[in-house]
């Protein structure tokens, strides 16, 4: 149950940077779950090296600062356009 709860939770986290970076068109449902997962580590890495806690609201925007931060690099690499 705990896989299917972060895959869903990854696919949100995914799909609300891509409207961020406004690569929604370009990416699907399988795309923005990986981002959104990998994304979740990057923000929450983030956060501990800012010093930052907090709650839920606070986890969820740095999961998505992450995911979009993931999704910059990918358009510098050309993985996105």
């Amino acid at each position: 149950m705990n896989l299917i709860l972060q895959l869903i939770v990854g696919g949100v986290i995914g799909w609300l940077a891509s409207m961020v970076m406004k690569t929604n068109a370009q990416m699907g449902l399988i795309a923005n779950v990986i981002v959104g997962i990998i994304g979740a580590g990057i923000g929450g890495w983030i956060a501990t090296k800012l010093g930052i806690g907090g709650g839920v609201a606070l986890s969820w925007l740095m999961a998505i600062v992450g995911a979009s931060l993931l999704i910059a690099v990918l358009k510098l690499l050309g993985l996105f356009k």
